[in-house]
């Protein structure tokens, strides 16, 4: 068992996208089930999001073989649009996530509590997976 201290992990990436498209990519669920998973052995079969202040979201993710799964979900504590996501997951930790536009270019900064099961280098490496194929499948969008 690791010890995780409650450090905030930080994970960041630079999409090739005007913001409202990184925004609209983010939250739709018909675009997160197409990139919430680390890895191609995994999926998001089912997401709900209602982002708002106060809204709730959830995502069923798997492995593709059907041997284990997860349900993801919270309350969003703040919502800026094209701006910043704040949100409260089940278990209790928060996730903040900013979007920064310039032209046809999208920062996007997220940091999140880590949890005491994994390291914290798994944790962020597994987040930053999760957020690479999110740029990869929301540049694809664009053309």
């Amino acid at each position: 068992m690791s010890t995780t201290t409650n450090q905030a992990i930080t994970i960041r990436t630079t999409v090739n996208v005007p913001v409202e498209k990184a925004w609209e990519s983010w939250s739709k669920p018909e675009h997160i089930i197409k990139w919430n998973s680390a890895s191609d052995d995994w999926h998001t079969p089912k997401a709900e999001n209602d982002l708002r202040t106060g809204g709730k979201f959830s995502s069923r993710m798997e492995a593709k073989d059907g041997s284990w799964g997860f349900d993801f979900g919270g309350v969003y504590d703040n919502v800026e649009e094209f701006k910043v996501i704040e949100y409260t997951m089940g278990d209790g930790r928060k996730v903040k996530v900013s979007f920064s536009g310039q032209g046809n270019s999208t920062d996007i900064i997220e940091t999140f509590d880590p949890e005491s099961e994994n390291s914290i280098e798994m944790q962020r490496s597994g987040w930053q997976s999760i957020l690479d194929n999110y740029k990869k499948y929301t540049e694809s969008l664009e053309g």
